[in-house]
């Protein structure tokens, strides 16, 4: 979708502040918000692609004065209400109204944790030859899609080069849809800076965005 997240290739927003010396968490409640959806998350409640959808969705004002861990915590509220797990009130009011709803995967002892917090594995066997090969010309297409999509908004329109091929992976555009794995081809697409942004661009400038095989087609 395009929503206030897809800022990639957007000014005004002032100067990037990298923080020295940043630690992982600034509060406790940071870390229990990533256990809680890692937790949840493992236990089948939902997917990454879920989660990340729920985050794009938020009113703009509050996803740009929101810190990295609140869009995480306020997009995992609605996501936990949109499928049905707490309610509303519950939110509000801190604690259970109802039993709990059975999750997919049931629960995990402390012996499970450390699987759980390893990144999962993506990659799927193809079910059809890969359409482009490194050197090939590509154009990213333009689409507009209302739901979510890797697809940055920056790049649409544009032809770049393939530059690696990494094999087939889950499709995020359906995983978030409970529509299936649909596994697609995923390619390294390299654009030049001026491509994008024209000749005021630095022409050193080079983007690499990985695409999957349904949001390109050929120049």
């Amino acid at each position: 979708m395009n929503g206030v997240h897809d800022m990639g290739g957007m000014d005004g927003f002032g100067k990037i502040e990298p923080e020295p010396n940043e630690p992982m968490f600034h509060a406790e409640w940071e870390s229990r918000v990533l256990a809680m959806v890692r937790a949840l998350g493992a236990a089948g409640a939902f997917n990454i692609d879920m989660t990340r959808s729920h985050q794009e969705t938020l009113p703009p004002h509050v996803y740009l004065r929101s810190s990295y861990y609140q869009r995480w915590l306020l997009g995992l509220e609605d996501l936990l209400i949109d499928k049905g797990f707490v309610a509303p009130q519950e939110i509000t009011m801190g604690h259970a109204l109802e039993p709990a709803r059975p999750l997919k995967r049931g629960k995990f002892t402390v012996d499970d944790v450390e699987r759980i917090m390893m990144r999962g594995k993506f990659g799927r066997d193809p079910q059809s030859p890969a359409k482009f090969k490194p050197g090939d010309l590509a154009r990213a297409r333009n689409m507009h899609p209302t739901t979510h999509t890797r697809l940055p908004r920056y790049v649409r329109g544009h032809v770049g080069v393939v530059e690696r091929v990494h094999g087939c992976h889950v499709f995020p555009d359906s995983a978030v849809l409970e529509a299936g794995e649909n596994p697609q081809w995923l390619y390294t697409i390299v654009f030049d800076g001026t491509a994008l942004w024209g000749s005021d661009s630095d022409p050193t400038v080079k983007i690499s965005v990985e695409a999957f095989e349904p949001y390109l087609e050929p120049p």
